[in-house]
């Protein structure tokens, strides 16, 4: 294999090897997922392993009160398939209801009001069903064991974890798990969840039904119901995740795979549709005309985001058409490509129309390859923690709209918006890159950046997510936030101040921001030595690692 070139912020080799790989953003995870692995599991064994593990470690980004999704190549049907496994909003509570408790418009970030189905748990049996080799019990031992007896803390994940702490630790039952002797667990500390091991055992004994109809959805209920929550044990025992069929288009002779809305995958397809409008090879990595060209391109998908993106079944999304070339090339053609815009609309697409996660990804020796994204939301989620379970309910409910007609408007019983997306790369119908990058909005500007800079500007995959990145924020949004300043551009470290002044002497609002990047893992698949090609950036405490 030849060594790509601009590879200049690789921190680390890729790390390379034939008969597995996974990559997490926690290093026991990826432990765990090759030792699965390594026992005859296959590549989804080894992700619901991790993501279990993730759940306990990493709490900052992910559990099982949370929402998962999912995008898998089976090496032996060579197909893609995706699952949605994100959770609805509470039947019980009224759209009149919701509002009326929203004086200011808005669902609250954290408490009873933001809480939905937590779908994360039964996107495990959904995928095991079909893809697993290794007994549920065995895929959660290894987390169970470090749930009793405790792991160290590492250093990023603490300091998520006492800022979440100090908004969260007002609601009941979230200082008793996540905050022993009063405080956040501190770099290097041994946190114990034996609360989450009792739960993980029930699961493993029970099966799905042992967390949507049993003891632990029952434990759910009574909590919110005592707290002003609206959850229900019977929205528990109706949810179900869906097997749905991943949506792609081809860049520069690449094809990206997306899952289509309730999430905000298609907005990644939309941006390079229009990048691909434009020589960004030519313009050198890090230029001001290429900057300009990816915020620009970002800005215009969002408008559509904000406008279309909603729960499939209460909304008609035309993902087709926003996802055409010829609509691309139409938005394209909006771009002043010396100017800032201020302020922008959706488009007409003819129809005949801070969140904190985990992303993990692990290939097997089969070939098998899966791309899975996992999540409360706002770091540790609603806060709102049940009982003895020993994990948090997410808040994904705030992402709701309150304006009546909006597609993403609340409604019982719907999904609302959500951020997290897992990516995949086809290259002639064959595997070519499992990925993710995590971070509430940031995940499609992230998602672009990286394909920009494997496809156009050269770089491996370490180097792709090493790279400084840029951020915008302040588009418009499916909650109900219009931009109408232009939003600000955020500068990662490694980007000049040259290209600042010159990005705002064109008309952005630039600035340095130190966070808020997201964090990237990915598996490449070298199809002709059969080689997998593993990365995981620093901006993460996690690592790849194969056999």
């Amino acid at each position: 294999m030849d060594r790509p070139a601009g590879n200049l912020f690789s921190t680390r080799s890729v790390v390379m090897a034939t008969n597995g790989m996974a990559a997490t953003s926690h290093p026991l995870a990826t432990q765990i997922a090759i030792d699965i692995l390594k026992r005859g599991g296959s590549a989804v064994d080894g992700a619901i392993a991790a993501n279990a593990a993730l759940g306990l470690m990493e709490p900052t980004g992910s559990g099982i009160g949370g929402d998962l999704f999912a995008i898998y190549w089976q090496a032996e049907e060579q197909v893609l398939v995706g699952l949605n496994a994100s959770g609805k909003s509470p039947k019980s509570l009224s759209y009149k209801e919701m509002v009326s408790a929203c004086p200011d418009g808005k669902i609250p970030a954290y408490g009873p009001l933001s809480v939905s189905t937590p779908g994360a748990v039964d996107g495990w049996f959904k995928l095991h069903e079909r893809y697993g080799k290794i007994t549920m019990t065995d895929l959660l031992a290894p987390s169970i064991a470090y749930a009793k007896n405790g792991f160290p803390v590492t250093e990023i994940i603490a300091a998520t974890w006492a800022s979440d702490a100090e908004k969260l630790k007002k609601y009941p039952g979230f200082a008793e798990t996540f905050m022993p002797n009063g405080c956040a667990p501190i770099r290097g500390e041994i946190f114990k969840n034996p609360r989450l091991a009792n739960t993980y055992s029930c699961i493993a004994r029970d099966g799905r039904d042992g967390f949507y109809s049993g003891d632990i959805a029952q434990t759910i209920g009574d909590y919110m119901s005592l707290n002003d929550g609206f959850l229900s044990a019977s929205d528990l025992e109706e949810h179900k995740s869906d097997w749905v069929d991943p949506v792609s288009t081809n860049y520069r002779g690449y094809d990206v795979w997306e899952l289509p809305p309730n999430g905000q995958g298609i907005a990644v397809l939309q941006m390079l549709n229009i990048l691909e409008n434009f020589d960004l090879s030519s313009l050198g990595w890090g230029s001001r005309e290429y900057l300009h060209l990816l915020i620009e391109a970002k800005k215009l998908a969002f408008e559509d985001r904000a406008h279309f993106y909603a729960d499939p079944q209460f909304s008609t999304v035309p993902v087709a058409q926003l996802i055409g070339k010829s609509y691309a090339a139409d938005r394209a053609d909006l771009i002043n490509v010396k100017k800032a815009s201020v302020e922008l609309s959706y488009g007409e697409p003819k129809m005949l129309n801070r969140g904190d996660t985990v992303y993990l990804t692990v290939a097997d020796a089969c070939g098998n390859m899966l791309s899975l994204i996992q999540s409360n939301y706002r770091g540790m989620g609603s806060g709102m923690t049940p009982g003895d379970l020993g994990f948090v309910l997410q808040d994904r409910g705030e992402m709701f709209n309150l304006n009546k007609g909006h597609a993403n408007v609340y409604s019982p019983g719907k999904r609302p918006f959500h951020t997290i997306i897992p990516a995949f790369v086809t290259k002639a119908g064959q595997p070519f890159l499992s990925f993710g990058v995590m971070g509430a909005a940031m995940q499609p500007q992230g998602q672009v950046q990286i394909i920009n800079n494997i496809i156009d500007f050269g770089m491996d995959i370490q180097a792709a997510g090493d790279a400084p990145r840029v951020r915008h924020d302040g588009s418009s949004d499916p909650m109900g936030e219009r931009m109408n300043d232009g939003g600000t551009v955020y500068l990662e470290t490694g980007h000049s101040d040259l290209i600042l002044e010159e990005l705002e002497a064109i008309g952005h609002s630039v600035a340095r921001d130190s966070e808020g990047y997201g964090g990237y893992q990915a598996i490449q698949k070298h199809n002709e030595s059969g080689v997998y090609l593993g990365a995981s950036e620093s901006r993460k405490d996690g690592h790849a690692a194969g056999y």
